[in-house]
């Protein structure tokens, strides 16, 4: 055995003995207790899926009378993402998963992270809560991996991009070099004539400050986090993706609590997936304020500006993702995503 694969051996043996301290239930007091694990800092000032764990944990505690808890670890406490989806796959814990963590057990779910899928946050938010294609990922999901994919929550808005140079236009992007968080991010990039490279958020800053990458792309609340402006002049409002995470619960664990325990644990997800829209979406101006007075040239595409955005990398993208899934998922989650942009549409109208 390698010395990495003997320190993964250590550190599933520790997390399995935690694990089993903290999830079974003890016949005195009758309490489950259920550690939470996601990244970022534990402050609502800058990580809404803290935001949303808090406020989650606030809900089970009180709803149950305590007889379910959540234990909060932020800052993967419990290994980077891949480590993380390997416990919540096999132990009863809660896990809240990036794209990067899905990517190796469930690649369909990057049908809904195609570039300019959702005309408005409220598109989003119907789409993800009630579309047909999601219901079909979320049973395909615990199909394949034995969890349970509870609600994708907001985590920082759309995504922008920032630059040493302005980005105004794809063209903008000819010849730099871009940090890319996966694959589907390199074939954008080259659609818009750069290049991308993946680096570990910890390397990003430098990898700015030093010129090794020329840009990257993240919402605001990460601009913010990582203090991109004092590496960074200019920022791109081209509202890309959607940005958001998966939260993960065991199967396991939930066959495990009682009837009521697991309709309160759903409806808490839901209703602090609700809060976090709503905290994560009045913050928008006021960072991109911030972000002004820090010194950062801010910049909004046009309407033209931003189709030419997404004819270029929409494509590109769609090329990469239908070589590793069927082509069924991203159509069927085009067409729900369009329906629920006209529905929000309607709905804003009203």
């Amino acid at each position: 055995m390698t010395l990495h694969g003997l320190c993964w051996k250590k550190f599933q043996l520790s997390m399995l003995i935690g694990l089993a301290l903290v999830t079974i239930p003890i016949a005195a007091s009758a309490a489950t207790n259920i550690k939470m694990s996601y990244n970022g800092a534990p402050t609502e000032k800058d990580n809404a899926v803290h935001v949303f764990a808090n406020h989650f944990k606030q809900i089970v505690e009180k709803e149950t009378n305590g007889t379910v808890t959540i234990t909060l670890l932020p800052n993967s406490q419990l290994g980077n993402e891949q480590q993380r989806m390997q416990l919540v796959m096999k132990y009863p814990i809660i896990n809240v998963a990036s794209f990067g963590g899905m990517e190796a057990v469930f690649p369909e779910i990057f049908a809904t992270n195609v570039p300019f899928l959702f005309n408005s946050y409220k598109a989003a938010h119907i789409f993800f809560d009630s579309s047909p294609v999601m219901a079909k990922l979320r049973k395909e999901f615990t199909k394949k991996t034995g969890i349970l994919l509870l609600e994708v929550i907001e985590e920082g808005g759309f995504i922008a991009f920032t630059s040493t140079t302005p980005i105004n236009s794809p063209k903008d992007f000819k010849g730099s070099k871009f940090r890319a968080m996966d694959a589907s991010q390199i074939a954008m990039y080259e659609a818009f004539g750069a290049t991308g490279s993946t680096l570990p958020w910890t390397k990003v800053y430098q990898a700015l400050k030093d010129g090794t990458v020329n840009g990257q792309m993240n919402p605001l609340t990460y601009v913010i986090i990582g203090s991109f402006y004092e590496v960074q002049k200019y920022l791109t409002l081209a509202n890309v993706q959607y940005s958001d995470q998966f939260l993960l619960v065991n199967n396991t664990l939930m066959n495990g609590l009682t009837t009521r325990e697991r309709s309160i644990l759903r409806d808490a997800a839901h209703a602090a997936n609700r809060h976090t829209r709503v905290f994560v979406e009045s913050q928008v101006e006021k960072r991109i304020t911030y972000l002004r007075n820090k010194g950062m040239h801010i910049y909004k595409p046009t309407r033209k500006e931003m189709d030419l955005f997404k004819k270029l990398s929409t494509p590109s993208y769609i090329e990469w993702l239908s070589e590793i899934i069927d082509r069924e998922w991203i159509d069927q989650t085009i067409a729900d995503a369009r329906r629920a942009n006209n529905e929000a549409r309607r709905l804003l109208l009203q």
